[in-house]
């Protein structure tokens, strides 16, 4: 299959989405042609890993078993790593519908009604929309329930950024006082805890050599990578109220907002609170706004 991109442009960003692999975004780029996000070659893309950035629905992370209960009973999954969990949802690598698109502005839509094997027991649509204006992008996404049940639910966003600019490592920065003690599956072992000196990125630390896989919680929604001359900031709604920090293999940083804690789903049914763990009643949306910010020389 020959994918397809759209892409729209403003005065200081290109952004290309591939709406057959999740409504992923293949590329960011500044004006100059210089990459935000990592730089991908279509060519390469066969799963929306190898994208620049996907969308986590009808939930985030990792499900530990591909199971949990909800409402008296154990909702079982199948699983789709190879350590027996479920992960990032089941909607990155389905084919989206383009339902507007103009110069600065992309509406792609997904209904779970329309695949007859969508890893999830309760009927969802999902909304995913792009917006370049200035030295912004906005990328709003929605989840509703057009179940007849109740069903638990959370998203986030999978972004990957280019870590080195002109031979320099980014500087991350962020604000979040709690994370998580995880198990070799990256897991959490129990509720979200005070951080260590060396987990904390109040001050902005060059990430460096560093091996990141860590969840934060009660993150106040703003991160920055600073490189001197030019810098970026995610901004992200009080509904994602965790960010999911991750070097990449490829060595790229991957700053996720999302709207719960990993395992969220398991950890509420064992009385751990602070997960942020949503229900949607029928008919009930869920839904966040996240924004990249370029600063300085791009």
């Amino acid at each position: 299959m020959t994918l397809q991109i759209e892409t729209v442009s403003s005065e200081h960003l290109t952004l290309e989405i591939v709406p057959e692999v999740g409504a992923s975004i293949l590329n960011l780029r500044s004006r100059s042609g210089r990459p935000v996000l990592r730089r991908v070659d279509l060519k390469n893309v066969k799963a929306s890993s190898q994208c620049a950035s996907f969308t986590l629905l009808p939930f985030s992370n990792r499900i530990a078993g591909a199971r949990f209960p909800f409402r008296g009973e154990q909702v079982q999954l199948r699983p789709t790593t190879p350590d027996g969990l479920t992960q990032h949802g089941d909607v990155r690598n389905r084919s989206w519908r383009v339902t507007h698109v103009s110069e600065k502005h992309l509406l792609c839509d997904f209904d779970s009604r329309d695949f007859g094997d969508v890893n999830w027991p309760w009927a969802f649509t999902g909304r995913v929309e792009y917006i370049l204006h200035g030295p912004h992008l906005d990328t709003s996404v929605t989840l509703t329930n057009v179940d007849t049940r109740e069903m638990p639910a959370g998203l986030g966003l999978h972004p990957y950024f280019t870590r080195e600019q002109d031979g320099q490592d980014a500087r991350l920065s962020f604000h979040a006082p709690l994370t998580y003690d995880t198990d070799a599956r990256h897991l959490p072992t129990g509720g979200a805890r005070p951080l260590q000196p060396e987990e904390d990125y109040e001050r902005a630390t060059g990430v460096g050599g560093r091996n990141i896989d860590q969840t934060y919680a009660a993150w106040d929604g703003v991160a920055r990578l600073d490189w001197g001359e030019r810098a970026l900031v995610l901004t992200a709604d009080a509904v994602y109220s965790h960010l999911v920090v991750f070097t990449a293999p490829d060595g790229s940083l991957a700053l996720e907002p999302v709207t719960h804690a990993t395992d969220a789903f398991n950890l509420t049914a064992r009385g751990i609170g602070g997960t942020d763990m949503r229900t949607l009643a029928p008919g009930q949306s869920l839904a966040g706004t996240a924004r990249i910010t370029l600063e300085g020389e791009w």
